[in-house]
């Protein structure tokens, strides 16, 4: 199987460019490589300087780029699907230009995307895939959809096949139009699919999702967020960049910036323990075309191997038993007085005192959490074990 990269973070915290600086990393250690872009921003072709569409483009020698556009992947994947859904929303009375908006499935377009990477994944034609995602890998979520349905989905549609020509022999009587053998089988096809891809997403032995944050608190607690997403999803976080730090200068203006980062990044260690975390500067020029790329590459990754797995494992972990909540989260400290947890609304905040005074850790709460009270926490062995109860007592 291709070893398989992926790029998340806010927008303007340098995905593409960090993206494609791999991918030079990677081919000029001998890969065969592919940097593919599932962002419609199109920041591929600004970043390499090279014109990148629909089709793989060869950049250097073991370097090839290709833009993904989720809205193609979709038409190809699920037209068949949304036609039908249409048809069920027009025989409500719903006005067919609403009713495609409404079957368009805005928030599912990138999972549509995703499924380019596993068309080309499958193939193994590359060494190594990089893969520059939406914002905040928003798309990562749908990997749960499959596990969703299930198999059972997939036996129930083709128990249910036989009987399709029955269904439009009820329709004038239902008042709704019966699903076609088409659609039937693309259904089960696109579940198959999407099991794959969430099977190739999980492998942390080929597959990582690496966080890139600007040093300051949106765009690291966004990240948070993300991470505790990809443990929530079973993908292996193996490295945090942190891009844009700027240099120490004299100019009182800008030194007043430089101590806001150096806050952050505190702040940044303590939240993505124990995971790496990679520091790049701010470049004194915009990072664009092939030679400032490979500049940000041989910054970033020095001697290193970019492919290489930093870091195998989760910072965080969850366990729902009896009404119980349980969190465990890995703490870079060892003395029990130290350490005091209070919850915020949907986060939880860690208060550590260290030599250089008290430092804040915001750990993000899952959905489940919501209607569920803080009841105890422990330390144990370098974990902090945070228990929630439901509110009635359960």
């Amino acid at each position: 199987m291709s070893r398989l990269i992926f790029y998340t973070g806010k927008g303007g915290t340098g995905k593409s460019v960090i993206s494609c600086a791999t991918g030079i990393k990677a081919s000029q250690l001998g890969y065969k490589t592919l940097v593919i872009s599932v962002d419609p921003s199109h920041t591929l072709s600004d970043a390499f300087n090279v014109r990148i569409g629909y089709e793989e483009v060869k950049i250097k020698e073991k370097l090839w780029a290709l833009q993904v556009d989720p809205l193609v992947e979709m038409r190809n994947n699920f037209a068949i699907i949304q036609e039908y859904f249409v048809s069920v929303l027009a025989a409500k009375g719903i006005d067919e230009t609403l009713a495609y908006e409404v079957a368009s499935l805005p928030a599912v377009t990138q999972l549509f995307a995703l499924l380019k990477v596993e068309e080309i994944s499958s193939k193994s034609s590359y060494d190594a895939i990089i893969i520059d995602t939406v914002p905040s890998g928003e798309a990562l979520k749908y990997i749960q959809l499959p596990k969703l349905l299930g198999s059972i989905s997939k036996k129930l549609i083709k128990l249910a096949l036989p009987l399709v020509d029955l269904g439009k022999i009820l329709q004038p009587i239902i008042g709704l139009p019966a699903p076609s053998k088409g659609v039937m089988q693309k259904e089960i096809q696109l579940i198959s699919r999407l099991e794959k891809l969430a099977e190739i997403l999980k492998d942390s032995d080929a597959c990582s999702l690496r966080l890139i944050a600007n040093p300051d608190s949106f765009s690291i607690d966004n990240m948070r967020r993300t991470l505790l997403s990809a443990n929530l999803y079973g993908i292996n976080v193996d490295l945090v960049i942190l891009n844009k730090i700027m240099p120490e200068v004299k100019d009182e203006f800008f030194q007043k910036w430089v101590s806001l980062q150096k806050e952050s990044l505190e702040k940044a260690k303590i939240s993505f323990y124990p995971l790496p975390i990679k520091f790049l500067e701010l470049f004194d020029t915009e990072v664009k075309g092939f030679e400032m790329l490979e500049k940000l590459s041989e910054s970033l990754f020095q001697d290193e191997d970019p492919l290489k797995i930093y870091y195998k494992g989760s910072p965080f972990s969850l366990e729902y038993k009896d009404s119980h909540l349980t969190i465990k989260v890995k703490v870079p400290f060892t003395e029990k007085d130290n350490c005091e947890v209070e919850r915020m609304g949907e986060e939880l905040i860690v208060k550590v005192k260290q030599d250089i005074g008290e430092v804040l850790n915001v750990v993000p709460l899952p959905a489940i959490a919501n209607n569920m009270k803080l009841l105890r926490a422990k330390l144990l062995k370098g974990e902090l074990e945070i228990t929630f109860v439901k509110e009635n007592g359960g």
